[in-house]
């Protein structure tokens, strides 16, 4: 299998994945529309993650929407890495009907040829998300395990942002959360990527394709869009610092993500490129700690050598969850995934290739103010 087709290939992940595959011997395809709100206004002439495998891969400009941009990439692919999605939880809140159209409308698209139509595939990969789960894994003293639904509006105004016992109503205690793990996603987001990763299950068990899903927690590192500010709380915050506007922490700063370094995350799905896989899987892909916003917020602010002001505000958005980390022991015992990029290493890294960038403008309050109108952001 040395045909790999990645579509949104040219986005954050994608891009990293190729130049990775590209290296171990694969000769990698690329489909993605480059989507203006990722790739700015005039992507192939100064959108850095494309220029960075321009000319390198085979590219196909095209859209997960259109099945003939499918049919033309598909010809000749033994591997599938489907990344290409709309990927703002508190966007998708609003854009509903362009979320489900692209995440679940491309996928039923590329899995209805793959059912109807002759080709070559024998293993497919499907990016879903941490976003699936919603409130991550939790102990209460009294009722063992247990999942929390949302967060409830008048709580949270009251300055009670933690999660409690969906059944006694007491505290819980923060646990890993694995592959085996309720799945309850509380965002238009969420949702859409939990009906990619059935879809892909269930098909890749009908048609006998080898087939993985994964799980990415908070993915972040160099090259991550610094326009876009819908997604990735590490490049929202150095946009905001580089302008040099204060940080707002939401809910008390203590809600915590597993951030996880693009190196390690292209390595795992690599990792699934070429292993034998018995049978349709899901994994997650972590660092393997939680990390809250406010140690993001000072870490980047020490880093950068920032005079900001970090304020905690108090405000929150609905459909955001507490927290969240991943169990990675499924993903060690059949990929061989070990993270090797700890969070202090991955700032480094990530904060001195913000260095060298152009200021972006930062539209951050601008989608707030969006969200705010929508009635999400209190």
């Amino acid at each position: 299998m040395k045909n790999v087709l990645i579509s949104g290939g040219a986005g954050f992940i994608g891009s990293n994945l190729a130049l990775k595959l590209m290296k171990r011997g694969y000769t990698v395809t690329v489909m993605d529309s480059l989507e203006k709100q990722i790739h700015g206004e005039t992507p192939e002439k100064d959108s850095p993650l494309y220029l960075s495998i321009k000319d390198k891969v085979r590219f196909i400009r095209g859209s997960v929407r259109n099945r003939r941009d499918w049919q033309q990439a598909l010809e000749g692919q033994d591997v599938v890495v489907h990344l290409a999605a709309e990927t703002g939880t508190g966007q998708s809140m609003y854009q509903i009907d362009h979320y489900t159209q692209t995440n679940v409308g491309g996928t039923a698209l590329f899995l209805d040829i793959l059912a109807n139509e002759k080709h070559s595939v024998g293993k497919m990969i499907v990016a879903a998300s941490r976003a699936i789960y919603g409130e991550g894994k939790y102990f209460c003293a009294k009722d063992g395990v247990v999942y929390p639904g949302d967060r409830l509006e008048k709580d949270m105004l009251a300055g009670d942002f933690e999660c409690h016992c969906p059944i006694c109503g007491g505290k819980v205690e923060l646990r890993p959360t694995s592959e085996d793990s309720l799945i309850h996603p509380s965002s238009i987001y969420g949702i859409t990527k939990q009906m990619q990763e059935e879809m892909f299950l269930l098909m890749g068990e009908s048609l006998g394709i080898e087939t993985a899903t994964f799980r990415y927690q908070n993915v972040y590192g160099p090259g991550q869009s610094l326009k876009n500010p819908y997604t990735g709380i590490l490049s929202i915050f150095s946009t905001q610092i580089k302008n040099g506007n204060d940080l707002n922490i939401f809910e008390d700063g203590l809600e915590s993500r597993d951030f996880v370094y693009i190196d390690d995350v292209t390595e795992a799905t690599a990792l699934a490129v070429e292993k034998k896989l018995s049978k349709p899987m899901s994994f997650n892909v972590g660092c393997d700690r939680p990390i809250t916003v406010m140690e993001v917020a000072e870490t980047l602010k020490k880093f950068y050598n920032a005079s900001i002001n970090i304020k905690v505000s108090g405000n929150f958005r609905l459909g955001d969850i507490r927290h969240n980390y991943a169990d990675l022991t499924r993903s060690k015992a059949v990929l061989g995934y070990q993270p090797q990029w700890s969070f202090q290493k991955g700032i480094e890294a990530f904060g001195t290739w913000v260095n060298g960038q152009e200021i972006q403008e930062d539209r951050y309050a601008q989608s707030m103010e969006e969200m705010k109108r929508k009635g999400l952001f209190k």
